[in-house]
């Protein structure tokens, strides 16, 4: 990193799970992101149901935020069956939706996508027998192809992904094993490890581990809302 340039702090939150009943569901949390960090990465699940109302009511929220907000979409977002509605909504709040798109902000390029389910290293799941099976391992491999493509367009000396799934066993750790192969896949890390990025943070996984790192040692921040962070706080402090 160039020594002109200053460290950019991000908050990585992920999970918060709008729902429709919410008032003011995180306000207080996001006046206190604001006075903390420069940017604030929002790691999918923004809403509980994927309804209009759950995005609007997180729009309200949002569009009060100081500080600029880079967002992927969880699979929560996808329930009502219209997640182009839900960023829709959130894109006219002035997020910044990282769904075929970069950003930059303060020399730092952001790149991400949703991510998906499969399993990681020896255990991950091959596009082998049923039509149905090749379908779900394809999604995989389309959603990688997406971030891989993404990160290919950025030019900036320091990147940080953004995900939902896990591309890491490692933060998944303390859920139950026998879900591991639905919070995330290696493929994603396997394209990670291709770029120069600096850190990676994510959701899904709520009673996962907080940091790993990929085959390449490129650190893995699980930031659901519910994880116990270093700090106790409900969000990632990170600076790049």
């Amino acid at each position: 990193m160039s020594e002109d340039r200053k460290p950019l702090t991000i908050a990585g939150l992920g999970d918060l799970h709008v729902t429709e009943v919410a008032s003011h569901p995180c306000r207080d949390l996001l006046r206190e992101i604001a006075a903390r960090a420069d940017v604030l990465a929002l790691c999918g699940d923004l809403t509980n149901l994927g309804t209009t109302r759950e995005a609007e009511i997180l729009a309200e929220e949002l569009i009060t935020c100081s500080i600029p907000v880079i967002a992927v979409l969880g699979n929560h977002d996808f329930e009502s069956g219209q997640p182009q509605e839900v960023a829709r909504i959130v894109r006219q709040a002035g997020v910044l939706l990282l769904e075929g798109q970069v950003h930059e902000i303060d020399g730092v390029g952001f790149a991400g996508t949703k991510g998906f389910a499969g399993g990681f290293e020896n255990r991950l799941l091959s596009p082998f027998g049923e039509p149905v099976i090749k379908q779900f391992v394809t999604e995989a491999v389309n959603e990688a192809a997406r971030l891989e493509n993404n990160l290919r367009a950025l030019r900036t000396e320091r990147i940080v992904v953004v995900l939902h799934y896990a591309p890491v066993a490692g933060t998944v750790e303390g859920e139950p094993k026998e879900i591991f192969p639905f919070l995330g896949n290696s493929r994603l890390a396997e394209t990670i490890d291709r770029f120069p990025v600096a850190a990676v943070l994510h959701g899904h996984a709520h009673q996962g581990a907080h940091l790993a790192k990929t085959p390449r040692g490129i650190p893995v921040y699980n930031c659901a809302h519910s994880v116990k962070k270093p700090d106790g706080r409900a969000y990632a402090l990170i600076e790049v």
